[in-house]
This record gives structure tokens, sequence and C-alpha cells, in this order.
């Protein structure tokens, strides 16, 4: 006898969790071993290649349950919060097996693209412990404050006794900013913690949910003195950030260059990975005389260049942009002009690129499609791309290639150590 027909618009009854045996096939792009079942993959959080598990599976997700063969690149974590915090994803894999996974992710990217005898250099890594800047969430639940990251596919704060990521200087100001906000913060409340370090020490901003009151300011003020803050700021009900406390520039160059970075501006991750990017720029770099520096921030790499070539910056974040204009005129850099533009809006048209003989060019996560259209059309002879993301880059770098650029070479910068996250530089010429 048939069964009763499924109502119309019913989604089908999703399949009962299941506890089985697993071989873990590889890593994933996420940092997530991934074995196959009944033909399809399952992810499994916390395993590695060529490890057997027990697991819970549900749907497409796996929570091991007992490793029954470990992988002999298994390490002990270093952080009693690993699993839980959604930090890092690969603090159980030991490092030279780590640094290949981000390679790895490098040359699948390109190889998806048709590029894959590109040259893809070793990963130039950052070490734990070297984190300069960090997002972190707080909200007062239940009489206790929690401050740290989110957990893992979760929106649950996971309250953060230690983080070998972060420099030694951020990770001792997560107790004394516990304190801190749970006076700040109402009864339910959240916020969000931007932390960012250099030379001259440590910028600190709060995004409240709500304007702090004179008795607050005073706090935040006192806090500032008392942990020898550089800068600390506020801001609340999208406002724009607003200083409680300037004591000092937090000391950073881009060259020789010094640079104020606005309040939440952008910072490359860690000196080590910044220095390596750098050193790649100029290299790749040197000889060209006039350079447009696209997406350009506060200037990072085009500054660098120093007095080698005439710059022009283009960034759509004026504050950025401002900072950038000021550091060039307090270092006497006259060569360096700047331009406010949304590049993904109105990117340079080839007729303008004609008078560059290098450009380069360092997008946000979702890549510069529209600029690299015209890049491609142009006659540029050296393009440098720099990029957060290895997906967008190679399918920018394939409009470049069939445009009748060459990409030399990539080189993989690790700057967020034990996550599945990598950056690159990498260098095109026109054929």
């Amino acid at each position: 006898m048939r069964g009763r027909p499924r109502p119309a618009g019913r989604k089908p009854d999703k399949a009962p969790a299941r506890e089985i045996e697993l071989y873990i096939d590889k890593l994933g792009s996420e940092g997530v071993g991934v074995a196959r079942l009944d033909g399809k993959p399952v992810l499994v959080a916390g395993t590695l290649p060529g490890e057997r598990v027990r697991a819970r599976v549900e749907g497409g997700q796996g929570a091991i349950t007992q490793l029954i063969e470990a992988s002999t690149d298994r390490i002990a974590p270093a952080c009693h919060h690993f699993g839980s915090c959604g930090g890092c994803a690969l603090q159980h894999l030991a490092w030279e097996p780590y640094l290949a996974f981000k390679r790895d992710l490098v040359v699948e990217a390109l190889r998806r693209q048709g590029l894959g005898d590109v040259a893809v250099g070793a990963t130039a890594a950052s070490p734990p412990g070297s984190r300069r800047r960090a997002t972190l969430e707080a909200k007062q639940a239940g009489g206790t404050l929690l401050l740290g990251f989110h957990g893992r596919s979760s929106h649950h704060i996971v309250d953060l006794g230690e983080c070998p990521v972060l420099l030694p200087e951020l990770a001792a100001l997560l107790a004394p900013l516990r304190k801190l906000l749970k006076v700040l913060l109402p009864a339910g409340a959240g916020a969000t913690i931007q932390l960012a370090a250099g030379p001259g020490g440590v910028d600190l901003g709060l995004m409240l949910p709500a304007v702090p009151d004179m008795e607050q300011l005073e706090r935040l003020s006192a806090f500032a003195e008392v942990k020898d803050l550089a800068r600390l700021w506020w801001r609340a009900d999208g406002m724009a950030p607003v200083p409680a406390a300037q004591r000092r520039s937090i000391g950073l160059r881009f060259g020789t260059v010094p640079v104020d970075p606005p309040s939440g501006g952008f910072l490359q991750a860690t000196a080590a990975g910044e220095a390596v990017l750098t050193a790649a720029v100029v290299d790749a770099l040197a000889g060209a005389e006039r350079v447009a520096d696209l997406f350009a921030g506060c200037g990072t790499f085009g500054l660098a260049l120093g007095q080698r070539a005439l710059l022009h910056a283009v960034e759509s974040d004026p504050a950025a942009l401002g900072a950038l204009a000021s550091a060039a005129r307090r270092a006497g850099l006259g060569f360096v002009s700047t331009e406010r533009r949304d590049l993904d809006a109105r990117p340079l048209l080839v007729a303008e690129l004609k008078r560059f003989d290098a450009v380069l060019f360092d997008p946000p996560r979702a890549g510069a499609r529209a600029q690299v259209v015209n890049l491609a059309a142009s006659s540029v002879p050296t393009l440098v791309g720099v990029s957060c993301n290895p997906a967008t880059f190679a399918r920018d770098a394939r409009i470049l290639v069939d445009g009748g650029y060459r990409l030399e070479s990539v080189l993989p910068v690790d700057q967020f150590v034990w996550s599945p996250h990598v950056e690159l530089i990498g260098r095109f010429s026109r054929r």
C-alpha cells in the first residue's frame, strides 16, 4: 500500500543522527577534516587526514566522539580553548604540514582557474604570539562579563582566559578589559572591541551600545592612563569614532614614513607578515617610475617605496586616505598624490592607466574584478596584487592572464596562525 502523499512544499525529513566510524581523507579549505559517507562529504572539526574516528553524524556535519587512529601530524593544542573557540582551527596540526596546508590553499585556488603551472613559494609564516590586531566580542550575561571570540559555528562568546595567538601586550589586556566592561555594560548588553598594537603602544576601540555618560568617560580615560594605552576611542549609534584618550602615536612606519592610522583603521595583522609583503612589493616594483597604488589604505605598501617612484594613491575611505596624505606631507613627499575613489563603482579606466608603468592593487576579500578588467585591457608593464582571499585573487588573475599578462610567481603569507586564512602576493608582467 502506498503511503499518504507528502503535503506540497513540505521539506523532506532530516536523516536522524547516527554514530559511525569514518576515515578522514583530507583537510577542507576551512581547516576541517573531510570524510565520505554514502558518497557524500562529511565535515568533522578537529580531525586530520589519515585519521580514523567515531563521530556523531547529522546531515553533512560530524562531531568526533572517539579518536581511533591518530595522524602522525597530530600535536597537542597550544590553548585550552581550542575546539570551542572559533578563532583557531588547526592548533592540533604540526607546523610543517600546517604551512603546507596554507600553500595548498593557494595552489588549489590557482588550479581551479587553470593556473596550476604558476610558481608558488613556500608559506612565509608569522609565529604564534605575534597578532597585533584583533576584534573581540563582549556581553553582559547573567552577572558575568563574557569577553572573547565567537565559538565555532556559533554566536556564543567563548570567554577567553588566554590567547596564544595575540601579542603578549594584547593578551594581557583581557582580564582588565573584562573588569572595565562589566562596569560599563548594562545587563544583556554587548560590545565589540578592536585591539591594535604598534611600537608606541596599544590602540583600543570600543563599539558601545550607547553613548557613555561623563562618569563612564572618566573611567575610560583612567583606564587608558593606568594601562598606558597609546589611544582609546569609542563609538555608538553609528557615530564616527570619538577619542577618549589620545596619549601618543602607536608608532607605525611604512618604510621610513611615520603614519598615524585613523581610529579603527586597517592594519596588517602581524608586523612580520607586513614586512614580508612590503619587501616583496618593493622588489617587484624596482625600477618603476610612476606607480598607482589602488585600494591604498593608509599607504602600507605605497609609502614604503619612498623616493623610488611618483606615487598616486587611490582609496575610498576618506579617513585612511587622509592619514596617508598627512603622512606624506609631514615626510615632505611631494611626489605622492591621492585620490578618493570607489574602485568597484569607478575603476581606473584604460586611458587613465596609460600614465603608469606599474600598478599595485590590494583589494578587500571580494577582490578587484571591475578594476582588473580595465587592467587586463591596459598596457601597464608590471602589476602587483596583494590579496587576503586566494579564490578571488585567482579569479582576478585569470582575467589578467586572458588579457595578455603572465602571472610570474605567487608567495603565500600566513598572518593568521592556526586559522584557515592565508594571504598572498603575486607579480604580473605584460607578455
